[in-house]
């Protein structure tokens, strides 16, 4: 636990991606099996623990200091391990028992009962210092936020074997913390694992976000154009298992088997391989708003009302394997083409492809990216996110290669809307004031009103967040624990140019709207809060998209 907690120590304050790598990597060097790799699984987010819930922790500090003092000290810091690391007593004759370690944490935590569960966890913070402390609640908690993602986490475990990244992910879905054979393989010491999943996860290929010199460089007769649909990512994957019995899996793009959340969709699997395609809720031969998805994702429990209420649907793009062959080396046309004769011969409603946009110039492509619906969409339009390029002849490639797959979004809508309250971040914005609620004017009965239409906790340079941060501290008008109102009315306090991709109707939000993907895209300081938007405006952009 020890050597977990020194890791995370500075990979928080490593801002250097290349640097976070070494580190890793150095760590899964030195570090011995197994908490090497429970290491690993905790950077990559593979574990979870079913009754350690930040409740417990803020239970137990307040029954060894006192209750305000902890609030008050937690609202000042705003990092809840933070604070419980900072702020724990030390046994009175200090530890009597050395450090856990990392195996011990993560064995003991997979076993506890919820009732044991307390008693645990006290002298586990009673035996490691603040960084150990630190570390023991972040790990639990599933909330590391220092910086590091799956990716870079593989990328370094790659480093250790001189392998690529893509050859981690090739083989890491389906294996098993702590990683003894994955380990094997990459210090030369075993083969290659094998996975026996018949519907095993395959890494996804990832897109570049088009820039506008690229189109100089890009010749237009070199790839093909698809609408980018406004759902989630999945593969949906299917073959023989033990005893010819068929097993069925609907992946998320991170690998995660959602099939219990959407069976309607995994009943609707019935083929040996994989393809690649967008979720999407269809409703009478139409896609409906991403936030009626959102009522179906995650959830334990599926009613059939609600799978008769919602449908969901896949909207194919690619075609990854077939009948025992793996069909990602294939240009993507030829893939293509299989996918289409698949999709024919399946004949399921629930599966359907994704057309392809037809152009012969790049003015041709911003036309029908502008105007979806005059360019084929139809009535899907509204789902429409933008243009996917892939080059013709680009196989199916793990991670982001260069110069083969391309997404062109629309343009988002903005608003300007006024900053009503701020709530300090987490990890490293802990100390800053840098998630915002922000609102637009509507008549009230007293006169013209502020009222809440979103949020947003990203989009801001590093400067911009310093400069919002020092506004909230100087005009701070009531304090709710680590939330701060602050001054908005038509002469005082900060507007914000908001950016988003979409509204749609909202019974849980006092406006009745909710905006789809709310950040900011600049600070208006040169403006009054007078003449930020109204719900009006909002209303109209609603309207004009129905």
């Amino acid at each position: 636990m020890i050597r977990f907690a020194a890791l995370l120590d500075r990979l928080a304050y490593e801002p250097r991606r290349n640097a976070k790598i070494a580190l890793v990597a150095d760590y899964l060097a030195t570090t011995p099996d197994p908490d090497r790799g429970w290491g690993l699984a905790a950077l990559t987010g593979s574990l979870v623990f079913q009754h350690a819930k930040p409740g417990i922790i803020r239970t137990l500090v307040m029954e060894r200091v006192d209750p305000v003092l902890f609030g008050y000290s937690w609202d000042y810091v705003g990092d809840l391990s933070e604070t419980v690391a900072l702020i724990w007593p030390a046994p009175p004759h200090g530890a009597t028992q050395p450090a856990p370690s990392l195996d011990e944490v993560v064995t003991r935590l997979a076993t506890a009962s919820k009732s044991d569960l307390p008693a645990l966890l006290a002298a586990w913070l009673d035996r490691l210092d603040e960084s150990g402390r630190f570390a023991l609640i972040k790990l639990i908690t599933g909330e590391l936020r220092i910086g590091v993602s799956a990716r870079l986490a593989k990328t370094a475990l790659a480093r250790l074997g001189n392998r690529e990244p893509d050859e981690i992910e090739e083989v890491w879905h389906g294996l098993e913390p702590p990683y003894p054979d994955l380990f094997a393989w990459i210090e030369g010491r075993g083969e290659r694992p094998v996975s026996a999943d018949p519907a095993p996860f395959r890494p996804v290929m990832l897109a570049h976000a088009v820039e506008d010199r690229d189109f100089e460089t890009l010749a237009p007769g070199d790839f093909v154009a698809e609408w980018k649909w406004d759902g989630i990512r999945v593969q949906a994957a299917s073959g023989p298992g033990p005893g010819g019995r068929r097993r069925t899996r609907l992946h998320s793009r991170t690998g995660d088997d959602i099939s219990r959340t959407f069976p309607d969709v995994a009943d609707a699997i019935r083929f040996d391989g994989a393809i690649d395609g967008e979720l999407l809720i269809m409703i009478e031969g139409r896609v409906q708003p991403f936030n009626t998805l959102q009522q179906r994702l995650n959830r334990k429990i599926v009613t059939p009302k609600m799978v008769a209420e919602m449908p969901g649907h896949i909207r194919a793009y690619d075609i990854l394997a077939l009948d025992g062959e793996d069909l990602r080396p294939l240009p993507f046309t030829e893939r293509r083409r299989r996918l289409e004769a698949l999709v024919a011969r399946l004949g399921d409603p629930r599966i359907d492809l994704s057309p392809l946009v037809p152009f012969g110039t790049w003015e041709d492509l911003a036309a029908a990216r502008a105007d979806p619906a005059a360019h084929g969409a139809g009535a899907d339009a509204e789902a429409v996110e933008g243009i996917m390029l892939k080059r013709r002849e680009s196989p199916y490639l793990p991670g982001r290669p260069k110069g083969e797959w391309f997404k062109w979004k629309r343009d988002p809508f903005t608003i300007d809307a006024v900053l009503m309250y701020a709530q300090r971040g987490s990890g490293k914005r802990s100390s800053y004031y840098s998630d915002y609620t922000f609102g637009v004017w509507r008549a009230g009965e007293a006169g013209r009103e502020l009222v809440p239409v979103g949020k947003a906790y990203f989009g801001f340079s590093d400067e911009e967040l310093l400069a919002i941060d020092r506004f909230v501290r100087r005009n701070t008008l009531n304090r709710f624990g680590p939330v701060r109102e602050v001054v908005h009315d038509e002469a005082n306090g900060l507007v914000i140019e908001v950016a988003f991709e979409g509204l749609q109707r909202s019974g849980r939000h006092r406006s009745g709207l909710a905006m789809r993907f709310p950040r900011v895209s600049r600070l208006r300081w040169d403006k009054p809060p007078r003449e930020a938007d109204t719900i009006e405006a909002l209303e109209a952009l609603l309207a004009g998209s129905d």
